[in-house]
């Protein structure tokens, strides 16, 4: 089986944004901001909207699975305030639910938290309680910068996230650290801020006991781990000056790195400097690129054929990229495969 660890609902119907920005435009005129009932997608809508784009493409490209969450860019937890935040990401969340039960066999669910600058973190608790609990979902979106860009929230490793963490273990659900869109013209929102972001998780982490708080928290760096494996040295070097353990020691039981890289070299350098074990097969189709690279006549996004062509990868690394990897990390995803015999 292969697993895409990182799919959002990039072709959601029109309808959503319209709902969207209605409620932008009811921050300013109250009486004109949309109720949830107000959104209306029949369960057709939503079946033309995967089937023609993310369910065609995973046939074609040869995936099986894929752990779905809402749109990262418009998580946008910086518009409003926390109730803005609270009524979004349950529409987009329950969006979610609904694809995955159009599509039992190729979706599962990964929530997005109604985050919003300021706000504790507890106040994300009763969505993902409700995503996990009624919906089955396997994992969380985390973004460490609600700010939109400015980095105003704590570094991760503060205690201000000790509540999330706590309900994240309890669970079983680890976090796939995501930003969203930059209200920053100082950061592209997809070529900067979230390879910023990647990079900047990393070492929060790496600068933290934060492991040794949860031994057992997970977290997905995505888009290869922004600047990380390229950086491997730094990074290790960074840890010694500062007497922290080896990074395999301190780290690599609790940090994974997805495959969103979109040419083969840079493949082939996550998976020689990143021990196997900690790497997850992903597209993020159909996503930030979604053009066709002129040098092999392939979309930069069709990932699958980079692991395939890694020359110094063998059949089992290759399965503990594409499956075993998933099922460890998230084991509500391997509990639910088991329970369909998969």
């Amino acid at each position: 089986m292969i697993i895409d660890c990182h799919g959002h609902y990039t072709t959601a119907p029109k309808a959503l944004e319209d709902w969207r920005n209605r409620q932008i435009a009811g921050l300013k005129d109250p009486a004109s901001a949309p109720r949830a009932a107000d959104l209306r997608i029949g369960d057709d809508e939503i079946r033309a909207s995967i089937a023609a784009n993310q369910l065609r493409l995973m046939r074609e490209r040869g995936s099986d699975l894929t752990i779905f969450s809402p749109r990262a860019s418009f998580m946008a937890h910086h518009v409003g305030d926390l109730q803005t935040s609270l009524a979004w990401a349950a529409i987009c969340n329950e969006l979610c639910h609904r694809v995955a039960a159009l599509f039992p066999d190729h979706f599962i669910g990964a929530a997005m938290l109604p985050q919003s600058p300021g706000a504790p973190i507890a106040t994300s608790l009763p969505e993902l309680e409700r995503c996990v609990k009624e919906y089955g979902f396997v994992a969380i979106n985390l973004n460490p910068d609600p700010s939109g860009g400015h980095w105003t929230s704590p570094p991760l490793g503060d205690r201000y996230w000790y509540p999330l963490y706590e309900k994240m273990v309890e669970y079983g659900v680890p976090a796939m650290i995501h930003v969203s869109t930059s209200c920053n013209a100082c950061f592209h929102t997809t070529g900067a801020h979230y390879l910023n972001a990647d990079t900047t998780a990393f070492m929060q982490c790496l600068t933290s006991d934060l492991f040794k708080d949860f031994p057992d928290l997970k977290f997905i760096i995505p888009h290869g781990g922004g600047a990380v494996p390229y950086h491997w040295g730094r990074f290790r070097g960074l840890a010694q000056e500062m007497k922290k353990p080896p990074l395999n020691e301190s780290l690599l039981d609790n940090i994974f790195f997805d495959t969103c890289v979109y040419h083969q070299p840079g493949i082939d350098l996550l998976a020689q400097v990143i021990p196997v074990r900690n790497v997850l097969f992903a597209s993020e189709m159909i996503g930030a690129v979604r053009g066709i690279d002129p040098t092999t006549g392939f979309h930069y996004d069709d990932t699958r054929r980079y692991i395939d062509a890694a020359p110094h990868l063998t059949d089992a690394d290759r399965r503990l990229i594409y499956e075993d990897n998933a099922r460890r990390v998230y084991p509500r995803l391997d509990a639910a495969l088991k329970a369909r015999g998969r």
